[in-house]
């Protein structure tokens, strides 16, 4: 093969690479974008369930004895101020058993009960979207051309988040 030719396949090969890396770094940063968007709806939904909580044990036809409704608001304002990850999944146990405990308790309304069941599934929900969008940003960034390229940079791995977020029984027909 003449010089030439070699040179055209050297040209067409780095050519190749360099798209194959840039397509690479595109879906990783489309990746990482949907692991934020995801997060943000998550923590979205996360706060909705603590107010939809708070909301229902503030009612005054809540049947709860003081204590008791002291505990649950503490429990709610704490879900709405933890900032770090690792706290926030014990705060969230926390708002999930709480809600659970109250959808099943007697003399809660089906209308309030519909509202933390409701509260309890889209959580549900967005925390199955954010832990997607985690694997899928972990198996990329885990394969080898990303790592040894360097591709996400100084960005950090992201976390899987895990709660108990079993949605509350349903409420007993009427």
């Amino acid at each position: 093969m003449l010089p030439v030719g070699w040179l055209v396949v050297a040209v067409v090969v780095a050519i190749l690479l360099s798209m194959w890396v840039t397509f690479t770094l595109t879906r990783l940063d489309r990746l990482h974008a949907r692991v934020d968007a995801a997060r943000a709806a998550l923590d979205a939904q996360l706060v909705r369930r603590a107010a939809a909580l708070l909301h229902i044990v503030e009612a005054p036809e809540t049947p709860l004895d003081p204590a008791e409704r002291a505990r649950l608001q503490a429990v709610a304002f704490s879900a709405t101020s933890a900032e770090r990850p690792e706290r926030r999944e014990g705060v969230e146990n926390a708002v999930g058993r709480a809600v659970t405990h109250l959808a099943a308790g007697p003399g809660i309304t089906a209308a309030a009960t519909a509202e933390l069941r409701e509260a309890a599934a889209r959580v549900q929900v967005a925390r199955r979207f954010y832990n997607d969008a985690v694997r899928d940003t972990r198996t990329l960034r885990a394969r080898r051309m990303p790592r040894l390229l360097h591709l996400a940079g100084r960005v950090e791995l992201p976390q899987y988040f895990d709660i108990d977020d079993t949605e509350p029984p349903p409420s007993p027909p009427p």
